[in-house]
C-alpha cells in the first residue's frame, strides 16, 4: 500500500519539486518518454516505475488539455506503491489557444497504447482538474482506459466557463462595456471591497446565471459565423483556376485558410467566489485563479481563455458547444470509477462533484469527500493518494 512506501524523509532529489510531501521517500525510477501520435503530433512525458526494478502489472495514465502532469504530484507517489505511471503533456502544452478535444483524446490514445505497449495489462485513466474531463471523453469516444479515476475534477471546462464568465460585458470589443444591473462588482448588486464578504440575492443570481449563457451564446455565434466564412469561402476556391485567375485564387485562398482570434475579456465573476452562502462548503473566499481578489483578475491578467481561436474556443472553453462535459460523458464512463472531491476546492461545488459521481455509468463506483482540502490537495496528497492506490489494489494487479 501507499503508506507503506512514504516514511523517509530523504530528500527526493528532485530541485523543481513543489512540495516535500510530494517526495515518496524513495528512489523511483524516471524515463522520458517521447510519442508521436497517428496525425504527427508530439506527446511528450515522463514514465515513473515502482523502485527497486519491483516489476509492474497496471498502468495509470494522466494528462490535462494544456497542463504539463509529467511532474504531476500523484505520479511518485502512486510509482512508489507499485505502479508503472505516465505522466504526459497533449500537444496544446501551456497554450490552449487552439485546443482541440477531439485532438487531446488522440494524444491520449498514444499514451494508452505505449503503456499497453510496455506489456499493462490494465490502464487506468487518472483526470485531475480539467485532466478529468479530457479522461472522460478519452474513454466515452475511444474506448480508452481499464478504469476511471477523477480528483479536484470539475464538470468540464466549458461548463466552468458558464459560471465564471462576466455576463455583463455588452461589446465583446470593449472590456470595460458593462451593464451594471448584471455586474457582480457592483455595489448596488451586494459587492464589497475585497475582503469584506459579498451578499447577493437569490433572484438577481438567476438572472445573472441566465446572462452567462447568453453571452457565452454571444460569443459562440462569432465563432462559428467565422469558420462558417473560412467554409463558404474555401468552396469558393474549389471553382478557382489559379492559372487561369491567380488574383481571385489568392483572394479566396486567404479568406479560406484565415483563423479568427477571439480576445474574451473578463472570465472571473462567479458570485460564489464572494458569498459563501451560494453553494455552501468549507472554501475560502477568493478563486484560485486570483491574487487574491477576483476583482483584480476579472480585468487584469488573470482568468481563462483570454485569447482562443473560433474552433479552439467551441471546442475547449464554450458551455454550449464543447463535447467535453461530464454530464454527457460520465454515462458511457463504465468501468470502474473513483471520485475524490476536496470540499474547500474554490472552483468545484460540493454539488457538482456528486453529480458527476451520479452521472457515471459504472455500476462500480466511488466517491470520497476530503473535508477541508483545496484544489491542489496541499497538505492532504499523501492521504488522496493512499485513497486512489487502495482502491487500484483491490480491482487492478
Amino acid at each position: 500500500m501507499l503508506d507503506a512506501h512514504l516514511g523517509g524523509s530523504r530528500p527526493f532529489g528532485l530541485n523543481y519539486w513543489p512540495l516535500p510531501e510530494d517526495d515518496p521517500g524513495v528512489d523511483v525510477p524516471r524515463e522520458s518518454i517521447r510519442l508521436v501520435s497517428p496525425d504527427g503530433a508530439l506527446v511528450r512525458g515522463i514514465l515513473w516505475t515502482p523502485p527497486n526494478g519491483r516489476a509492474w502489472k497496471t498502468a495509470v495514465i494522466l494528462s490535462h488539455p494544456r497542463g504539463d502532469f509529467s511532474v504531476h504530484y500523484a505520479a511518485p507517489l502512486l510509482a512508489a506503491a507499485g505502479y508503472a505511471v505516465l505522466g504526459f503533456s497533449t500537444r496544446y502544452i501551456n497554450n490552449d489557444t487552439d485546443c482541440l478535444h477531439e485532438l487531446c483524446i488522440v494524444d491520449v490514445e498514444t499514451a494508452h497504447d505505449e503503456m499497453k505497449r510496455r506489456g499493462a495489462e490494465a490502464v487506468v485513466l487518472l483526470g485531475n482538474s480539467g485532466g478529468g474531463s479530457l479522461m472522460a471523453m478519452a474513454h466515452a469516444e475511444r474506448g480508452i482506459g481499464d478504469g476511471w479515476i477523477g480528483m479536484a475534477a470539475h464538470p468540464g471546462e466549458g461548463v466552468f466557463m458558464l459560471q465564471v464568465i462576466d455576463p455583463s460585458v455588452i461589446d465583446e470589443e470593449d472590456p470595460f462595456s458593462t451593464d451594471p444591473e448584471l455586474d457582480m462588482y457592483n455595489p448596488d448588486n451586494g459587492w464589497r471591497p475585497w475582503p469584506q464578504p459579498c451578499t447577493f440575492d437569490p433572484e438577481w443570481l438567476v438572472r445573472y446565471r441566465a446572462a452567462q449563457v447568453t453571452r457565452v451564446a454571444r460569443i459562440d455565434a462569432i465563432a462559428k459565423a467565422s469558420i462558417a466564412e473560412s467554409t463558404a469561402a474555401r468552396g469558393r476556391l474549389r471553382g478557382v483556376d489559379s492559372d487561369a485567375d491567380p488574383r481571385a485564387w489568392r483572394e479566396w485562398r486567404r479568406r479560406g485558410v484565415f483563423t479568427r482570434y477571439l480576445t474574451i475579456y473578463r472570465t472571473l465573476a462567479d458570485p460564489a467566489y464572494l458569498d459563501l452562502s451560494i453553494d455552501p462548503d468549507q472554501r475560502p473566499m477568493g478563486s484560485l485563479f486570483a491574487f487574491p481578489d477576483p476583482f483584480d483578475a476579472n480585468y487584469g491578467r488573470g482568468g481563462l481563455a483570454r485569447t482562443m481561436t473560433a474552433r479552439g474556443w467551441l471546442s475547449t472553453w464554450s458551455g454550449l458547444s464543447s463535447q467535453a462535459r461530464l454530464a454527457d460523458t460520465m454515462p458511457k464512463v463504465t468501468v470502474p470509477t473513483l471520485l475524490i472531491h476536496p470540499t474547500a476546492d474554490t472552483e468545484i461545488r460540493i454539488r457538482q462533484a456528486k453529480e458527476i459521481a451520479e452521472a457515471s455509468g459504472a455500476v462500480d463506483r466511488t466517491y470520497i469527500e476530503m473535508t477541508g482540502a483545496p484544489h491542489y490537495l496541499e497538505g492532504r496528497r499523501r492521504e488522496a493518494l493512499a485513497h486512489v492506490a487502495q482502491w487500484l489494489v483491490a480491482r487492478f494487479p
